[in-house]
């Protein structure tokens, strides 16, 4: 087994030597600005460091590693999350003005990429659990079919695990892809962990995607925007992979952030299997904790199975995504009862609450938020609801994303825009999946689901900033 050097072991050994440095960055490995952050390995491209992006020694060793640990045939570190690795696989993966086939669900830096490359996107929308409200797994049926509808596609981008856990079948999915000679690009950033134990399944490197992006900041101990992307197979090629990423990433990457991948690497290398057996553990202990709750419901833990949700191919243990159906809470009410409580969750829905737990969760920390569950779900009561909240029809498309930015935009109250072109996205965020994005007509389905969010509790956001009061559509049509 290879043994790499440490990146952050030798910026703390470059340090102690004590060179003059006459070099970038402009704190000069000082503390003027504050003694918080670690400015004395804070480094430039300098000798023994190696380039990013012509990585030939010490940071060509640590994606390596990445390569060995996740299975993939190359692997790039990525310094601005997972978002600029998702426009750089599609800059790779498909031409300029081509069409694509993608999940509706994809996290805005899909679209973004749309919007730069001129793509005609075709969207596939999955099956929504009627029990949750989210967003089950993608059938590889359902990709099958539309590529057979478009012929012509040149890329299939989806998203698994969604935000909320639930996982495709990708390696039915990739099968259907390559028999087409389409690659297909997985946006992973919320399951960099799933492949390091029996617990956890579903990688979708594991399964022959080409292209998979991970955040390794999202369910992995290292630092805010740091991320991987992945490439194999034969129908993209990593050099082009590599020359996108050098586009859409800082010619200035920080050390400090590559090292906190490095470090991560080689923590999951020489103490993944423990770190790992004592999550699932923990996870176990904590499923048999939520058994007891009365009201609030947890999706895929406590008293509900995976084995109760048809539409999932499979589910990642690691997702609390709590519902408030059915009783007299919502979301932005049980998130603000978490609050008082010493929990701060990742993400508020209208009808639901998502915590997110990680290996370096411990049964203490888990226990902790058990108890605050329990605690809060005596306080609740049971109601008699109207059913979830229906999913609203995909709007008509007058305009691609990139013709529509184009257009003059004026700004309506947003029940005044309906039967208009949007000239701006709107979405909820966390997690930043676009409701109607530009070129798209604002429909009253669309407007009333707005209107639902936006009552619940929940922040409604867009380009402008307007909503939810107003939005931004194109003058004419």
């Amino acid at each position: 087994m290879a043994m790499y050097d440490d990146l952050l072991e030798r910026l703390a050994r470059y340090d102690a030597a004590g060179f003059l440095p006459m070099h970038m960055p402009g704190h000069k490995r000082t503390a003027l600005g504050g003694e918080e952050l670690p400015w004395q390995l804070d480094i430039t491209e300098i000798d023994g460091f190696d380039n990013l992006h012509e990585a030939e020694g010490i940071l060509k060793d640590g994606m390596e590693l990445a390569a060995r640990l996740y299975g993939s045939a190359r692997a790039f570190y990525l310094v601005n999350g997972s978002s600029g690795g998702i426009l750089a696989a599609m800059a790779a993966a498909a031409p300029f003005g081509s069409r694509i086939l993608m999940a509706r669900g994809c996290h805005k830096s899909v679209y973004h990429a749309v919007e730069l490359l001129h793509l005609e996107p075709f969207y596939l929308t999955p099956p929504v659990d009627p029990s949750f409200a989210v967003a089950a797994s993608m059938p590889p049926e359902a990709v099958e079919s539309a590529l057979a509808q478009h012929p012509d596609v040149r890329l299939v981008v989806l998203t698994s695990p969604t935000y909320e856990g639930v996982i495709s079948d990708i390696a039915a999915i990739a099968a259907v892809c390559h028999r087409r000679g389409v690659p297909l690009l997985v946006d992973e950033a919320h399951g960099a962990h799933l492949y390091f134990h029996p617990a956890f399944s579903g990688g979708a490197v594991t399964a022959g995607a080409d292209l998979v992006i991970q955040s390794v900041h999202k369910t992995l101990p290292s630092l805010t925007q740091t991320a991987l992307a992945h490439v194999q197979g034969e129908l993209v090629d990593p050099q082009r992979l590599a020359h996108f990423l050098a586009v859409f990433q800082t010619s200035s990457p920080s050390y400090l952030l590559m090292g906190s991948i490095h470090r991560c690497l080689k923590l999951l290398e020489h103490q993944g299997q423990t770190l790992f057996d004592d999550y699932a553990r923990n996870l176990q202990q904590l499923d048999r904790r939520l058994e007891s709750l009365r009201h609030l419901r947890v999706l895929c833990h406590g008293a509900d199975h995976c084995s109760r949700h048809s539409d999932f191919f499979a589910f990642d243990p690691g997702k609390l995504f709590i519902g408030t159906h059915g009783t007299d809470l919502t979301g932005p009410q049980l998130t603000a009862l978490l609050r008082q409580r010493g929990i701060e969750p990742e993400m508020t829905a209208p009808q639901g609450v998502l915590a997110m737990t990680s290996c370096c969760d411990t049964a203490e920390t888990l226990e902790r938020l058990a108890a605050v569950l329990l605690e809060v779900d005596d306080l609740c009561h049971s109601v008699d609801t109207l059913g979830i909240l229906p999913t609203p029809p995909l709007p008509p498309v007058r305009h691609t994303i990139a013709q529509a930015r184009q257009l003059p935009a004026v700004s309506l109250p947003i029940p005044e825009a309906v039967g208009r072109t949007m000239a701006e996205s709107l979405w909820i965020y966390p997690p930043g999946i676009p409701l109607v994005v530009p070129g798209e007509v604002l429909t009253g389905d669309i407007v009333q689901r707005l209107q639902q969010v936006t009552a619940s509790g929940v922040q409604l956001h867009s380009d402008s900033g307007l909503a939810p009061q107003q939005v931004l559509v194109a003058e004419t049509q």
